[in-house]
């Protein structure tokens, strides 16, 4: 008779290949019965999928670099100014340019008014993203995810607040310590 391959069920995910990198995790499963008489071949036996570890084997975190930036509409940021009751004590902040390399399509499906700001992220373009208070950390004196340490042209990765399915990568290009983003292009960091 004609005898189909049979597979267990998969494994659970391994942890991160590599920590403090892009890289990738593996699941796996076995051959429980080999096709006989021409029965269907087997299905693939391991998965990859992509894995970012922020923690090194040592328990240390790993460069600020990996951490995802979470933006929103630049406009929140004036909001914020006026509501922020400034000692004057706070670094002003400062701005940093990034060229947009990739973006999900959950950024321009999404319909709620608090995510209209995300039609204006578009592959290829440059935007300018604010680093203020209170996201500016105040002993590294960056905001998270800003790319800072990150090495010439590496990949870095974002996420829209207010619409998780709106996330893309893009490449570091400059710092500006003096804000003067366009309004369409401009956005902050959370």
């Amino acid at each position: 008779p004609v005898i189909p391959c049979v597979v267990s069920q998969w494994s659970v995910w391994s942890g991160c290949a590599e920590p403090c990198q892009t890289t990738y995790r593996i699941r796996r499963r076995h051959v429980i019965q080999e096709p006989r008489n021409g029965g269907e071949a087997c299905p693939p036996l391991e998965e990859r999928a992509g894995c970012v570890e922020y923690w090194t084997e040592q328990g240390t975190e790993c460069k600020q670099s990996l951490i995802p930036a979470l933006i929103t509409t630049g406009g929140f940021g004036k909001a914020r100014k006026k509501r922020a009751a400034s000692d004057g004590n706070e670094r002003a902040g400062y701005c940093v340019e990034f060229w947009l390399v990739a973006i999900t399509p959950g950024c321009s499906h999404s319909h709620h008014s608090y995510t209209h700001w995300m039609q204006y992220l578009r592959e290829g373009h440059t935007v300018c993203v604010e680093c203020q208070h209170p996201a500016l950390d105040s002993s590294s004196l960056h905001c998270y995810g800003d790319g800072s340490g990150s090495k010439r042209n590496q990949l870095l990765h974002w996420q829209a607040v207010g619409n998780p399915r709106c996330q893309g990568t893009w490449k570091r290009i400059r710092q500006l310590d003096t804000c003067s983003c366009p309004s369409v292009h401009s956005f902050l960091f959370i």
